[in-house]
């Protein structure tokens, strides 16, 4: 028998807002928050993400890099042709995209979809 797949949020962040916009480390944390906490609330009826929450002291998250806001959109655009639920946080008032946040998944089920990200570092 198998084991069931962890499950993991997979976050997303714009690497260029740090290293060419000059974004402090802090405001780029604050999107992640923002995306996971708007994915959270928009998909807390799924059966995963309540799974997910009833254990919290053993979330896992995967924070990954994309290059700039290009690579992001792309990013966005193939997880809605797959289906796969996710947030692209747009900081306001600039509209400026920042971060993608999945809702919780089998990380068998989607990390085919986040190979070519390395970890954010």
């Amino acid at each position: 028998m198998r084991m069931a797949s962890p499950i993991v949020q997979y976050v997303v962040l714009r690497k260029d807002l740090v290293d060419i916009l000059k974004w402090p480390t802090g405001a780029l944390i604050a999107q992640a928050c923002h995306a996971c906490t708007a994915v959270m609330h928009q998909f807390r009826d799924e059966k995963t993400t309540q799974q997910y929450l009833a254990d919290a002291d053993s979330m896992h998250k995967v924070v990954l890099e994309a290059k700039n806001e290009e690579s992001l959109i792309s990013l966005a655009e193939k997880l809605k042709a797959e289906n796969v639920d996710h947030k692209l946080w747009m900081e306001q008032p600039e509209n400026i995209p920042t971060c993608i946040a999945t809702r919780p998944y089998q990380k068998d089920l989607i990390q085919i979809h986040f190979k070519k990200f390395k970890l954010m570092k």
